[in-house]
């Protein structure tokens, strides 16, 4: 199954891979309204160029060495995205990353559910043997969920985000593929 084949659906929501021509559509649902606190439990800026968003979603839309996959809501909004990037092929591993773009879709179960959907097509459908991903001591809500999902916390690199006016740690998580492969086989 190559990334442009891949697609979940749950509860009217979908997750399917980025498609060339609508890094427009990605920028005004994602970007242009700021989050303050997607924008600080992810590490992101505040603002965006808009050109430079655009140019980077229709190049990731394009790009074998990432598999990038939008949210999109029941009403065609751009909810989130999910990412697996960094790839080492020799190694067989990757980076993850997840981010929901606006609080009306927190808290709903979303990001539980297309990070499993991700995880899985790492995994399964990729062959990686190692997902990893980092997270940030102030943000025990995605810890709880990648915990979950089977990641391991493997090391912390402490005080190593500026938080306000204090620091956070920056938690190294991982999962291997024989560890997936001992997870149960239920949907979210």
């Amino acid at each position: 199954m190559s990334k442009h084949q891949a697609a979940w659906q749950k509860d009217g929501f979908s997750l399917r891979p980025f498609a060339k021509g609508e890094g427009e559509k990605y920028y005004l649902d994602c970007f242009s309204h700021p989050d303050p606190e997607a924008d600080r439990l992810t590490g992101s800026a505040a603002s965006f160029p808009r050109q430079a968003v655009i140019d980077h979603y229709e190049r990731a839309a394009e790009d074998p060495d990432r598999y990038d996959f939008v949210l999109v809501a029941p009403d065609g909004t751009f909810a989130g995205e999910a990412v697996i990037n960094e790839m080492d092929w020799d190694a067989r591993c990757a980076n993850f990353r997840i981010a929901l773009f606006s609080p009306r879709w927190r808290d709903r179960g979303l990001g539980s559910w297309a990070a499993a959907c991700v995880r899985d097509f790492a995994f399964g459908v990729l062959g990686l043997h190692r997902l990893e991903l980092d997270v940030f001591s102030f943000n025990p809500r995605a810890r709880r969920v990648y915990e979950k999902l089977g990641f391991q916390v493997e090391g912390v690199r402490r005080q190593a985000i500026p938080d306000g006016d204090g620091w956070g740690d920056d938690i190294l998580m991982a999962m291997l593929e024989e560890e997936w492969r001992q997870l149960p086989r239920t949907s979210l």
